[in-house]
């Protein structure tokens, strides 16, 4: 059983930081592709950035510039590092992996509250 578990979030200022961690745990036999999505309120769910095992990333031009995703393979853990929050950041944040366990799928986190507020 693979599960996924993030941490890290929380309330925090405009113009501030946050960094979020997702570890994987289980059997797994290796990680592909990590990433961090989110979804505000009454909105769809929408990816945020992706990392390849390779190291490649990617980003949703609203955080380009602010967010930086890195990965520690070592450990199976996923960062999103966010700088320069606004307000229009706030949602609940999803790691998602594709793992070998050995069938490869893909799992979610639980998801972790962030909210930007004055």
């Amino acid at each position: 059983q693979v599960q996924l578990v993030e941490s890290g979030g929380g309330l925090v200022q405009p113009g501030r930081s946050l960094r979020l961690s997702c570890a994987a745990s289980g059997i797994i036999f290796s990680i592909y592709a990590m990433g961090w999505y989110r979804q505000a309120p009454g909105k769809q769910r929408e990816l945020v950035a992706t990392i390849a095992s390779s190291g490649g990333t990617s980003y949703a031009d609203s955080v380009k510039g602010r967010f930086t995703i890195s990965r520690d393979n070592a450990k199976n853990t996923v960062y999103l590092q966010m700088d320069s929050l606004k307000p229009e950041d706030t949602a609940v944040y999803y790691c998602n992996a594709e793992i070998l366990t050995p069938l490869r799928l893909k799992y979610w986190g639980q998801g972790t509250q962030v909210t930007v507020s004055s």
